[in-house]
């Protein structure tokens, strides 16, 4: 069954696995201690520093691990912003940051900081010249992604880096995406990863900073880790990791080259294998291993279950999962389509046939979904026209809103409007893209007693 959703978790590379089971036997002693078994430890814990440390491009004693990315990242803000305190409390951050960035942001204003959001085009990428509109005299910190963990659009790090030391407002980078696949990005004072995301075990994440940058760890202060990470070291899993982020750069380009072949065949086939797709991302500067697109009329929850009867294990930025009821933030920062959003992100070793076995599912799966959900083939047109139509889809979750709408199109006149009833947070991004798909137009949004009302007008 082909795993094709690396994005959210690599499986672990065999590297790792020899690592972790040798490292057992030989880490598990506490590596502050002075006694054979400890100073084994201690070997062990600061030969994975220095290898992780050689992969980032920092010296090892500014390597701090962590028990998990998010905790790199929640302790990399926290403590950059506290060490700059006398600055300011402005916090920089692009709206397609990963949900720890943006949850850090949100206790830092919860606190009485202030954030800005820069916003990104279509493709899901920053400008450099808006992200230094953004910077002001009271900034502490920004903070930027190498890749977008949803669509895999690689941001201008370099620009946005040179800009923040021009201003001289440190960078924190979050590789968690990129790390282990592509060059890191240089200019950044800040840098975290997660292990589980290149192969390695989970419940490991890695903190850089460089020296010269003000930090100031929140909390208690711990003896080990440069008082960056309380607790007993997982030396085993750390080694693992460090050892497989070895692994996969040295094969890294060569990795890239044929899974950016891959990627480009269902970059290309989706839209003429399946009608009404909107592939998503840059299509040059992104990740070489990961693509995602949306599809009209698709409940995402039922075509992923779809897909993995089909067995093809995905995921999804879809508004229309179990686990939101509104849409992507990502998705919704693009001003993109959100519904029936597949999100397919290749493991290495990923074969040609796998992916022609899933081009070869993806149809079938989605006009199953589609027929399900009662989606219209074509809009026709009405014989007597009337000059308005209002569609009531109140109490009803994407993508029935827009289907309502595509249902009813052909029943006003060119010029004519229709005006859909929604509470659903996705149909204030999906009407729209459903607009813009069919060269229809979007009026706007409306107050309505329940819910909005969204105007569209008929062009074609």
């Amino acid at each position: 069954m082909p795993y094709f959703d690396t994005a959210s978790s690599a499986p672990l590379h065999p590297v790792a696995r020899q690592a972790l089971l040798a490292a057992l036997d030989e880490g598990w002693a506490d590596p502050a201690r002075l006694h054979r078994e400890g100073r084994r430890a201690g070997l062990l814990l600061d030969a994975a520093r220095e290898a992780a440390a050689e992969a980032v491009g920092c010296r090892p004693d500014e390597l701090t691990f962590t028990p998990s990315g998010t905790r790199a990242v929640h302790t990399g803000i926290s403590g950059a912003l506290a060490g700059r305190r006398r600055v300011g409390r402005h916090l920089v951050v692009s709206s397609v940051e990963h949900s720890s960035v943006l949850h850090s942001a949100a206790a830092h204003e919860a606190e009485g900081g202030s954030v800005s959001e820069v916003a990104v085009d279509r493709s899901g990428a920053v400008s450099a010249a808006e992200w230094a509109e953004a910077l002001r005299a009271d900034t502490a910190l920004a903070c930027l992604q190498s890749a977008n963990h949803e669509v895999g659009t690689e941001q201008p790090v370099a620009e946005v880096a040179e800009v923040c030391r021009e201003a001289g407002v440190p960078l924190l980078v979050d590789a968690a995406q990129s790390l282990g696949r592509t060059p890191v990005p240089g200019g950044w004072s800040l840098l975290v990863g997660s292990a589980h995301k290149w192969g390695g075990p989970s419940g490991v994440g890695l903190l850089a900073v460089r020296k010269g940058v003000r930090f100031a760890p929140r909390g208690p202060v711990d003896e080990r880790e440069s008082g960056r990470a309380a607790g007993f070291e997982n030396i085993p899993a750390i080694v693992a990791a460090a050892a497989s982020l070895r692994a996969v750069r040295a094969g890294a380009e060569a990795e890239a080259a044929r899974l950016r072949v891959l990627v480009d065949r269902i970059r290309s086939r989706v839209p003429e294998l399946v009608p009404d797709v909107e592939v998503v991302g840059d299509p040059v500067r992104r990740l070489p291993h990961l693509v995602t697109f949306s599809c009209l009329y698709v409940d995402g929850e039922a075509l992923l279950h779809e897909l993995d009867r089909a067995g093809f294990s995905v995921s999804s930025g879809s508004s229309c999962t179990s686990s939101t009821l509104t849409p992507s933030h990502v998705l919704r920062a693009m001003g993109v389509l959100s519904e029936g959003n597949v999100r397919v992100s290749l493991p290495d070793g990923t074969r040609d046939e796998e992916v022609d076995d899933f081009l070869e599912a993806l149809p079938r799966a989605v006009a199953e979904v589609r027929a399900r959900l009662g989606a219209p083939a074509s809009a026709a047109p009405s014989p007597s026209p009337a000059a308005s139509l209002v569609v009531d889809a109140l109490g009803k979750r994407c993508p029935i809103p827009v289907i309502e709408l595509a249902k009813v199109i052909g029943e006003v006149p060119v010029g004519g409007t229709v005006t859909v009833l929604s509470d659903d947070e996705a149909a204030r991004l999906d009407i729209p893209a459903w607009c813009a798909m069919r060269e229809q137009e979007y009026v706007g949004e409306e107050p309505a007693e329940r819910g909005s009302a969204h105007v569209v007008r008929r062009l074609v």
